[in-house]
């Protein structure tokens, strides 16, 4: 353990970290915070170790403004990201001052007006296009076209349903780090799940049999510019908050897929749709390599997986796990 001069021990003395609560009042109102204090491992007190009291600033930030539901430092640099806008420009086009983002960002807390605007631009592209159109002038002519070239792609992508919105949210949240490829799998499968389990389907887009698998393409465009890279917050932001309409069934699909085939990469995830009859009819006249835009129809994609789940039981866990490996060693 890590040892710092102990002002009651006299002496250099180990130490450990523990939560405690501090209760502090901010604006007239009370609140009770947990943070992060050092004891002293031999007499018990506390000790000032280097560091800490930054961290417990940060932790006090964040509760605070959990409690206040205020928007996040991190929360500001997402809406600059997905939105490809500056900090001034975009102070300018919300109706801020020119320095308002800047400090914001420097650990100023935005007030409950101006947090409420921060956190409508970032659910809001339409919003967002509005405020935009609005403060055009006010900004340079570049600044305008690039963010509203990336205002426009993320409203066209975001057409995608409700429901596929709440399952990419759910095996986003289940499963961490995920890439665009290995989405698009999840997806499929959980398409197909739901199919053989509730027969009905889960979300009503359609998948297209692309060279590295079923693919959908509007959530592909929703995130394509993470590349081979997992999906971080900036993207995931934008859908994260839409009401959840899942039934208890759907819901219970999606875990089901997530606890089996979220097991696996998006390349061992890839071979497996190429052994299966959906992606391979659909395929038929295309050579390896060749693009295409046909689609995998929700009857194929019903009629295997009902084929499948007769065999293995697609209800539980062993059942699945016993295809994927079976369909991943022919």
């Amino acid at each position: 353990m890590k040892c710092i001069f102990c002002e009651y021990c006299r002496m250099e003395r180990e130490y450990k970290l523990k939560k405690v609560k501090l209760n502090k009042v901010i604006r007239g109102k009370a609140y009770e915070f947990v943070i992060t204090g050092a004891y002293c491992e031999t007499c018990g007190e506390r000790v000032t170790i280097p560091g800490i009291l930054d961290l417990n600033a940060l932790e006090i930030d964040k509760q605070y403004r959990q409690f206040e539901d205020i928007v996040t430092i991190e929360e500001i640099r997402n809406i600059m990201e997905i939105y490809q806008i500056g900090k001034t420009p975009l102070s300018i086009v919300l109706g801020f001052g020119e320095i308002t983002i800047p400090r914001y960002l420097d650990g100023q807390v935005p007030s409950k007006q101006y947090s409420e605007i921060l956190k409508k631009a970032l659910r809001s592209p339409k919003y967002m296009k509005e405020k935009l159109l609005e403060n055009k002038e006010k900004i340079t002519t570049a600044a305008f076209k690039k963010s509203m070239k990336a205002t426009d792609e993320l409203i066209h992508a975001l057409s995608i349903s409700t429901q596929m919105m709440n399952v990419i949210c759910m095996i986003l949240e289940e499963l961490g780090e995920v890439s665009p490829l290995m989405l698009q799998k999840l997806l499929y499968y959980t398409q197909g799940v739901s199919l053989a389990l509730n027969h009905e389907p889960i979300f009503e887009e359609d998948c297209q049999a692309w060279v590295h698998g079923p693919v959908y393409p509007t959530v592909y465009q929703l995130f394509k510019g993470f590349s081979f890279n997992p999906i971080d917050d900036q993207r995931y932001a934008i859908i994260k908050n839409i009401q959840n309409v899942l039934s208890v069934s759907q819901q219970n699909v999606v875990h089901l897929v997530a606890n089996t085939f979220g097991i696996y990469g998006a390349k061992s995830l890839e071979k497996l749709t190429h052994n299966e009859k959906p992606w391979l009819l659909s395929r038929q006249g295309y050579d390896e390599g060749i693009p295409s835009q046909e689609v995998i129809t929700k009857d194929l994609i019903n009629a295997y997986f009902l084929d499948m789940h007769r065999q293995y039981d697609f209800t539980c866990v062993e059942g699945i796990n016993k295809y994927i490996n079976e369909s991943l060693n022919k």
